[in-house]
């Protein structure tokens, strides 16, 4: 029996939450003992340093690599800048976040249980298991994982992950005592009612790729945040998660074993779907379209009695959601 089999009982015997969306949730993953060794292990536990230049060489030193993640900047020289006094990134071209993240993701762990850890997380008979329990066939995804740490200001807004996506885990594995007070976790969110509309546009428009959503369309339901927890779902129109970071992490950093089950052949033609930022689709505040198509330009041209008696003839309404592709 290898060491860490003890995970898939845990992993199959969880019952599913349904509030706010589908997801598996299980406190206290690992046992205490290796959960202990894991956060003690010097790729995890830093000792505190005095500026974010020292956070960079300590990351550096125990060999994490700044990734390409969603919600941040890959330019170090960009994130310290910024960090200075956190003013508005102008890196990111996602209206609906502030913050400018930083990922990074741990290359080659030295410790013997991160090692044995994150191999037995790419394992066939661990991601088996977790595919299983979301009606996902592992033979039809490809395996990502790692350990991860979020610097401070990580944002990514409400969203329910791209359609190439199969699943995702999240497990904290932070190394500070006071990890579950601190506001750096996942929120797991619903729309607001006046939204509702957003995930029924992308059901019935499946060539058109989720967006990212401001806050304060969504309420936040739950969040992880406990210590040696995972939560684990399978992206659908209704998964909406988000993180927004403001902690202090000299002291130590917000630290994950992360990882996503993606479609092998779905994504074929993921980079053709169409884009619709959530400035298009706000239609409760006064949509902000792209340029208008011919057929809107006319019928703006037209006298406003005109379009009335035309809407009532068509049977449209100016507040009615419409179940197509955009013009």
């Amino acid at each position: 029996m290898a060491r860490f089999d003890y995970l898939l009982e845990k992993l199959a015997n969880a019952d599913i939450q349904q509030e706010p969306f589908p997801y598996l949730y299980i406190e206290n993953f690992f046992s205490e003992e290796d959960f202990n060794e894991i956060t003690a292990a010097q790729e995890i536990k830093f000792e505190p340093v005095n500026n974010d230049n020292e956070l960079f060489e300590q990351l550096f030193a125990h060999d994490y690599k700044i990734i390409h993640f969603p919600g941040c900047t890959t330019s170090q020289k960009d994130y310290l800048a910024w960090h200075k006094d956190k003013k508005r990134g102008k890196h990111s071209n996602n209206t609906a976040c502030e913050g400018m993240g930083m990922t990074l993701r741990l290359k080659n762990a030295k410790t013997t249980v991160l090692s044995e850890i994150q191999d037995y997380m790419k394992s066939e008979v661990f991601n088996k298991v977790m595919a299983s329990r979301f009606g996902i066939d592992l033979a039809e995804c490809s395996v990502d994982n790692g350990i991860q740490k979020y610097l401070d200001g990580y944002e990514i807004s409400p969203h329910p992950d791209v359609r190439k996506k199969a699943l995702t885990f999240m497990i904290n594995i932070n190394p500070h005592a006071n990890s579950a007070d601190l506001e750096h976790h996942t929120h797991l969110l619903s729309f607001k009612p006046e939204y509702s509309y957003v995930p029924e546009f992308w059901i019935h428009n499946t060539g058109v790729e989720r967006a990212w959503v401001p806050w304060s369309w969504c309420n936040s339901i739950v969040r992880q945040t406990a210590n040696n927890s995972i939560v684990i779902f399978a992206p659908s129109n209704i998964t909406m998660h988000a993180v927004k970071a403001d902690y202090d992490h000299l002291q130590a950093q917000r630290t994950q074993l992360y990882g996503n089950l993606w479609f092998k052949n779905r994504g074929k033609g993921v980079t053709d779907l169409a884009t619709r930022s959530w400035e298009e689709l706000d239609i409760v505040n006064g949509a902000r379209p792209r340029p208008l198509s011919f057929k809107q330009k006319l019928r703006r041209a037209l006298p406003e009695s005109l379009v009335n008696t035309l809407d009532k003839i068509t049977g449209r309404s100016s507040g009615e959601v419409v179940h197509r592709n955009y013009d």
